[in-house]
């Protein structure tokens, strides 16, 4: 049951560029609003400073993002997509138990280190739970890359119950993204821990026979 991609299954509520010079200052102010959440969160944020930063007129900005979330859903679907294309090359390949533990936990490493790296990924994270469209593209995120494991897990388990197998991937990737507001939520030597539990916990199921 072949997923949409999620930021194609829900529309952006900005306005795409259509010309080169119009992608260039687009990349401008999304690069200033990334600095900008990075330094002060998006609630503090400002439309005017982030023109400013991105030395653009207050009107070509409005022209493109007609508010702050359309900035910040902009940048959540340029994470969605790098974390599929991420998650998808790493799992197209794999054909047994080892290589999908190897695979599994590199991802899990590698998600994790994004979000203790980067402050704008937690802040756009944390703005999900409050925005239920947010809410759906990450719901979207979720099954997108549940399908990838899906694929892998039929080639693992071909005598498996479809069904349970779909179930079993949505649900550990909503399990991982809960894991990790966990474990960026408390100092990193527990976060360290609960990220390694999560990993054996859900192997442990995805290799269940």
């Amino acid at each position: 049951m072949g997923a949409t991609p999620a930021n194609e299954q829900i529309a952006s509520p900005r306005r795409a560029p259509s010309q080169q010079r119009s992608r260039e200052r687009v990349e401008r102010m999304l690069a200033a609003a990334s600095a900008l959440i990075a330094e002060q969160g998006s609630d503090a944020m400002r439309m005017g400073e982030v023109a400013e930063r991105a030395g653009v007129s207050i009107g070509s900005l409005y022209q493109f993002f007609p508010d702050k979330r359309a900035i910040v859903w902009a940048l959540a679907e340029r994470y969605t997509a790098e974390s599929q294309a991420c998650i998808s090359a790493a799992l197209k390949d794999i054909s047994d138990a080892e290589g999908l533990k190897r695979a599994f936990s590199e991802l899990v490493d590698i998600y994790y280190g994004l979000f203790l790296a980067e402050p704008v990924m937690r802040d756009i994270w944390s703005g999900t739970q409050a925005d239920k469209a947010l809410r759906q593209l990450e719901l979207a995120d979720s099954r997108a890359n549940a399908e990838f494991l899906i694929a892998v897990l039929k080639r693992l388990r071909p005598d498996a119950d479809p069904v349970a197998l779909d179930t079993t991937a949505f649900l550990v990737w909503q399990m991982g993204e809960a894991a990790m507001r966990l474990a960026i939520s408390v100092e990193r030597q527990e976060g360290d821990r609960l990220v390694a539990a999560y990993k054996r916990m859900a192997l442990r199921e995805l290799l269940a026979e």
